[in-house]
């Protein structure tokens, strides 16, 4: 079976989120499972892309409204990453340094999935099935329906994966002509509110549609960012499969960014030195408990509310923690950040930006990992951390209520809150520190949640499981 995923990011060569992981390890652990799967993605202008050897294995133009684009197609060998990638280098719209952040996305992300799909055609690749990840690939299914270009597509089953229904990719219906030519009489698969949105007519033309844990598709029902009508709508061919993580990337036993390797069983001074390591680093007490956080400085994890709760925590009375924030975003949510670095020095510091080394050391090295999200289609974060021996404290919702069971629970082994508030985290916290003074409870836990199996291998047999059934009944079997 020939799989062709499509997606703006793919991890090592463009990461802004947890799309890029999933994208960057899911074709693998199914191409180890037997079924042939590669990747095609924007090219960017990246560092670690200019250090790669590419092969170009097609060149052409493809005309997006009154305008024509060079591009050329460039191929990674499977023996790299495990998986063919497919780079699609646009000349003047994907060769730019980062992925996202242009006022003209929309005609990149446009652009990128049309000349995709005319390699396609021109190249009469064989293919069994379409993956489209988000709504910047959003139009593929729609295009391969309906557009007259690409008529001869329009037999091969499509999925779309749901990362994070919050981001639709909507623009105007001024751009209407940048579109392929089609049968006017399907226009309103393209419109949602007014507006073409990638995402919804993604939802309503792909075979089928995934997102990446069961309650995330549940809660999409409630909140999606106006699309939950035409959720509800399509929920027949809806399903939520849980992401895994990548087992041999994110593995304390081989990582060579820390200071010192460790399993389950040598959890204790594989930890210790993570943690001394990362405190002499940021000036911390390595006697304490050390709660991390790791994520972008957005709305949707919670992050405009972790100044107050941090300046709560540490200024109780009952606080006996450390805190180390890695992460970017909201400017003012920065500032305050530097702002507590400063006035409690010693106990809480903080690293601007994103850093994939050091996000590393503080799975390593945290006690604790903070996700008070208010949105959380999957989450890896807390997958990353249990794998290091950090013990996750979440908000009970969408992948983190799938992946975590409070310690209050049976068979629990993380801490839970179920709203996103100041006093509701804060008590979480402290409930975690209590924990930590439970020296046998607390060795006993973090040995129990590095044995806990997050890796790929049975979402894949889900995935598999799901083309399977769309390329049988395909062939009328």
């Amino acid at each position: 079976m020939k799989i062709l995923h499509f997606s703006a990011e793919c991890y090592p060569l463009a990461k802004v989120g947890g799309l890029a992981d999933v994208v960057g390890a899911l074709p693998n652990y199914q191409n180890k499972s037997g079924v042939d799967a590669s990747v095609i993605m924007p090219f960017y202008q990246t560092k670690v892309v200019a250090k790669l050897k590419t092969k170009t294995v097609f060149k052409h133009a493809v005309k997006v409204g009154i305008n024509t684009y060079d591009y050329s197609v460039e191929k990674i060998g499977k023996r790299r990453f495990g998986f063919s990638i497919y780079l699609l280098k646009i000349k003047g719209l994907t060769d730019r340094e980062q992925v996202y952040g242009y006022d003209d996305d929309y005609l990149r992300f446009l652009t990128y999935q049309i000349a995709a799909l005319h390699w396609i055609v021109e190249e009469k690749l064989k293919l069994d099935l379409v993956h489209i990840h988000d709504h910047h690939t959003g139009l593929i299914p729609f295009m391969m329906g309906y557009c007259k270009q690409f008529k001869d597509l329009n037999h091969i089953p499509t999925v779309l994966t749901i990362h994070n229904a919050q981001y639709q990719g909507q623009f105007g219906y001024d751009k209407f002509n940048l579109l392929p030519d089609f049968d006017q009489q399907h226009a309103g698969l393209l419109d949602w509110y007014g507006c073409i949105n990638p995402l919804a007519a993604a939802v309503k033309c792909a075979w089928r549609v995934t997102t990446v844990s069961p309650s995330y598709m549940e809660e999409m029902a409630r909140h999606a960012n106006g699309l939950e009508g035409l959720l509800a709508h399509e929920k027949a061919k809806c399903s939520g499969i849980i992401n895994g993580i990548d087992w041999n990337t994110w593995n304390p036993e081989t990582d060579a960014l820390l200071p010192k390797d460790y399993t389950h069983a040598t959890v204790q001074s594989g930890k210790k030195a993570s943690k001394k390591s990362l405190c002499d680093e940021f000036g911390l007490d390595v006697s304490k408990p050390l709660f991390i956080f790791i994520g972008r400085l957005v709305w949707e994890k919670g992050a405009d509310l972790l100044p107050d709760i941090f300046k709560q925590v540490l200024m109780s009375e009952r606080n006996n923690g450390n805190f180390l924030v890695l992460g970017s975003g909201n400017t003012e949510i920065e500032e305050q950040f530097n702002i507590l670095a400063q006035e409690f020095k010693g106990i809480f510091n903080n690293h601007t930006g994103y850093n994939e080394a050091l996000s590393h050391r503080m799975y390593a090295g945290g006690d604790f990992l903070l996700m008070p999200s208010r949105v959380e289609p999957c989450g890896l974060n807390q997958l990353y951390s249990m794998r290091y021996g950090t013990i996750p404290v979440v908000n009970n919702i969408g992948g983190l209520k799938d992946t975590i069971i409070d310690i209050e629970e049976t068979n629990g082994f993380g801490i839970k809150h179920h709203e996103v508030s100041v006093v509701a985290v804060g008590n979480a916290i402290f409930r975690a520190q209590a924990l930590f003074e439970n020296k046998e409870e607390f060795k006993k836990n973090r040995k129990k949640i590095m044995k806990i199996d997050h890796s790929w291998d049975h979402s894949v047999k889900q995935y598999i499981h799901l083309y399977k059934s769309l390329t049988q009944s395909k062939n009328g079997q």
